[in-house]
């Protein structure tokens, strides 16, 4: 089987099981000419059991016109958000702080991550996670 020339590769990031043909997904996938009713149902259904989460996805489109996806774990930032039920993260990070991630929060957030990751070591991936939290306003409790 010959390889496919690949014509473009679109990074994007989609609530989980909520694509639709509307901004950001129609319009990045039309100029390739990518049929969108079809990325929007295999993406919605491989995301079905992640709903509520922002998921990282990067679609590769080929010269044919065919394309492949890969989806990617939840923006850290969200997962944080989410494991304090936060709006947002602060706007003065140094000054105002909106909420204390707990050891326990980091680790589970760490291991959610870990895959997308430069790294293996839980105790590493725990530290990339603190410093997104830090610069959200969260204060980190310390490990």
């Amino acid at each position: 089987m010959a390889k496919k020339e690949v014509a473009a590769q679109i990074k994007l990031q989609i609530e989980a099981g909520k694509a639709s043909p509307a901004p950001p997904v129609g319009p990045a996938l039309g100029q390739h000419g990518v049929n969108i009713m079809d990325f929007v149902k295999k993406f919605n259904d491989v995301t079905k059991d992640r709903v509520g989460d922002i998921v990282p996805v990067v679609i590769t489109v080929y010269s044919d016109r065919s394309f492949d996806f890969i989806t990617k774990t939840p923006p850290a930032s969200s997962l944080i958000k989410k494991a304090l039920g936060i709006e947002k993260g602060s706007s003065d990070a140094a000054r105002q702080k909106v909420g204390k991630l707990s050891k326990q929060q980091l680790e589970e957030i760490a291991k959610i991550k870990l895959p997308d990751l430069n790294t293996d070591d839980i105790e590493k991936a725990m530290k990339i996670v603190a410093g997104t939290a830090i610069n959200m306003g969260v204060e980190v409790e310390e490990f």
